[in-house]
């Protein structure tokens, strides 16, 4: 009788024990994801990457140049194979640039002078800046990375942008637009990959879902 009394005895014990294991482990985790989220909220990094948007409308507000130079110093910093900085980066915010080319792609896209709201063909931004990677193919991986550093960077600073890959294709294809690549002053074997819209955001997009269940830790 005193075996199975302490039997007993030793097996409530065990399940206090192991309750209070469970509610001390579930209270660490509590504790773990409170302080995840109290870090993500004060660090200025995630914040930035978090809240970033990209913006199709723009104010009517030149940028500064100290601003233009900045984030485009971001870019070039960013990590790049071997350091061999496979890119060439353009900044234009004059208005007889982006409205002549405009001009260029009205004449070629009728449809889209119609937008009471269209006022030139990188989404109304006051400012471009073009980045192009060598023609063999090699460096767009880098270049990618450029850019992410050159729009979390202009975020961080209040500005908008948007990276644009159709405006920089009417610039190949189109033999009018050819004047104004040549003013971008390339390289032989460089060409335009692609461009960012940059100015002050007229909106504030909310942010779309994104899908979690395409990321998996693997055991």
């Amino acid at each position: 009788m005193r075996i199975i009394k302490g039997f007993i005895f030793s097996l409530c014990a065990c399940s206090a024990l192991m309750a209070t294991a469970a509610c001390t482990s579930a209270a660490h985790k509590t504790e773990a994801t409170a302080d995840t989220t109290q870090v993500e909220s004060k660090n200025a990094v995630i914040e930035t990457i978090m809240s970033r948007r990209s913006i199709r409308k723009y104010k009517d507000q030149p940028v500064e140049h100290e601003k233009l130079q900045k984030i485009v110093e971001c870019g070039i910093n960013a990590p790049n194979a071997m350091n061999q900085q496979p890119w060439q980066v353009r900044v234009v915010d004059r208005a007889d640039y982006i409205n002549g080319l405009t001009e260029i792609y009205k004449k070629a896209n009728p449809k889209a002078a119609e937008d009471p709201d269209f006022k030139n063909m990188f989404r109304n931004a006051p400012a471009v800046i073009f980045i192009a990677s060598p023609k063999n193919g090699g460096g767009q991986l880098d270049c990618g990375l450029l850019g992410e550093n050159i729009v979390l960077a202009a975020q961080s600073l209040g500005l908008g942008t948007c990276c644009l890959g159709s405006p920089v294709r009417f610039m190949t294809d189109n033999v009018e637009a050819a004047p104004y690549v040549e003013r971008l002053q390339l390289p032989d074997d460089y060409a335009l990959l692609y461009a960012i819209a940059v100015g002050y955001p007229d909106e504030s997009p909310e942010a779309k879902p994104r899908e979690m269940d395409k990321v998996k830790f693997i055991e």
